[in-house]
């Protein structure tokens, strides 16, 4: 359930996890679970409920190998359906200032390093996640703004275990079960895993950071 958000933004995220830093905000945060297709359904239960702007928020993928973990991300843009759409200025500001950056609203995880460089070449752009795109698209069609602030955790020469790609509830947690089963049945994938988790706390650190010492909340607040 979201709430109706009195300053007016609502928050898609990804995961829970990513909702446990947005929720200091105040805003209304909606989670789709990790796919694109909850991504919508958040951002559309987002406009139901009131919300007249709207934010993505939480992890990426690196599609530019300059982007290390822990990179932030206010991009310019947003790339969802062959189309390029802007973000919004002033809620680019609230959320510490645009970055030269384009993001991709993909549809599904880019998984493997030669999938991160194809996107890249064909699109041009920066950081890939699976929420923004359904912001962009959802605030296009109602006529309203919206930004984006991503943090890298998973660079661009990286190729995901399969354990990292069966790990997501429905609900944006992590399903420990379904983890300790791939891993099991591929234990050599245990190393890049581990690194896929260190390299996911310092994004979370970084993005927690990022969000405290510019009191984006009240900025968001009054940028509405």
């Amino acid at each position: 359930m979201t709430r109706p958000p009195a300053s007016g933004v609502g928050v898609v995220v990804g995961l829970a996890a990513e909702a446990r830093l947005a929720r200091p905000f105040g805003l209304s945060v909606a989670i789709g679970g990790g796919t694109a297709a909850g991504a919508e359904d958040a951002a559309g239960r987002l406009i139901r409920d009131g919300a007249t702007a709207l934010v993505s928020f939480g992890l990426a993928g690196g599609l530019d190998p300059a982007l290390r973990p822990g990179a932030i991300v206010v991009p310019r843009a947003i790339i969802t359906d062959g189309r390029t759409i802007p973000t919004d200025l002033a809620l680019s500001t609230a959320l510490g200032g645009p970055t030269p950056h384009l993001v991709l609203g993909g549809d599904a995880i880019a998984a493997d390093a030669e999938t991160k460089s194809r996107l890249r070449a064909a699109t041009g752009a920066d950081a890939i996640d699976l929420e923004s795109g359904a912001v962009a698209r959802l605030a296009d069609a109602h006529g309203l703004p919206c930004a984006a602030i991503r943090v890298i955790c998973d660079p661009a020469e990286r190729t995901l275990p399969p354990a990292a790609l069966v790990a997501l509830s429905a609900g944006g947690a992590i399903g420990l079960g379904r983890v300790l089963g791939s891993l099991a049945a591929r234990p050599g994938q245990l190393p890049v895993l581990l690194a896929l988790a260190a390299d996911a706390a310092r994004a979370r650190r970084a993005l927690a950071a990022y969000v405290t010492t510019r009191r984006l909340a009240r900025g968001l607040i009054a940028s509405r």
